[in-house]
């Protein structure tokens, strides 16, 4: 089994480039936002934490939890982008017990023997260390102003949190020093493809 990790800048395509792995390869393929959101639920590793954190800061004015217990993720947001502090709060208890819980998948797929190739994507899998993990690390690249005309169709953002967004994270020089290989997400989806097919085949 092949682990590789794949990364980019916000609006690179990394959730099309990943459908597509996942409908073609002998696959598993682990996303860390979806990871944080499970341990974040009701009975997981994280929520008994996460729950009288949250509740101490100002949010959205929203409640914080839904009938059935469960957190709500906007009002979670709110409160994380009103209080700087509380975001090195949440990330000092999500980063860790994420990297627990990939590790844990990562072996037990390793133990199964069922795959060829196990993707991790993050946002941050550079900056978190995990390129002594993976034996391979994927850049997806995207020209910037495709990248901000796609957040805007499709998230509804502007131009403002946008800028926040891309600022916050690696620039293009960085993500090429620590990646693999590079996939060009700029223009035609087949083309796309092709690279992706080239760098498995």
């Amino acid at each position: 089994m092949k682990l590789i990790g794949v990364t980019g800048g916000v609006g690179s395509g990394k959730s099309e480039i990943l459908r597509y792995i996942k409908e073609h390869y002998n696959c598993r393929v682990l996303l860390s936002d979806d990871a944080a959101r499970w341990l974040e639920m009701p009975g997981h590793a994280l929520y008994d934490q996460l729950v009288p954190l949250l509740s101490q800061y100002l949010g959205g004015g929203a409640p914080l939890l839904q009938p059935d217990g469960a957190i709500v993720w906007k009002e979670m947001a709110a409160r994380i982008f009103r209080n700087p502090d509380l975001l090195q709060k949440v990330n000092a208890l999500v980063h860790p017990a994420v990297g627990r819980y990939i590790r844990e998948q990562i072996e037990r797929e390793k133990a199964r023997g069922e795959i060829d190739y196990f993707f991790l994507e993050a946002a941050l899998l550079i900056e978190c260390g995990y390129r002594d993990v993976v034996d391979e690390m994927w850049y997806i690249y995207c020209d910037p102003v495709v990248r901000r005309q796609r957040l805007k169709v499709s998230r509804g953002y502007s131009d403002e949190k946008i800028d926040r967004i891309m600022s916050s994270q690696l620039s293009d020089e960085e993500f090429r020093r620590s990646c693999d290989i590079i996939i060009d997400n700029s223009g035609d989806l087949k083309k796309t493809y092709a690279q992706i097919d080239a760098a498995l085949g």
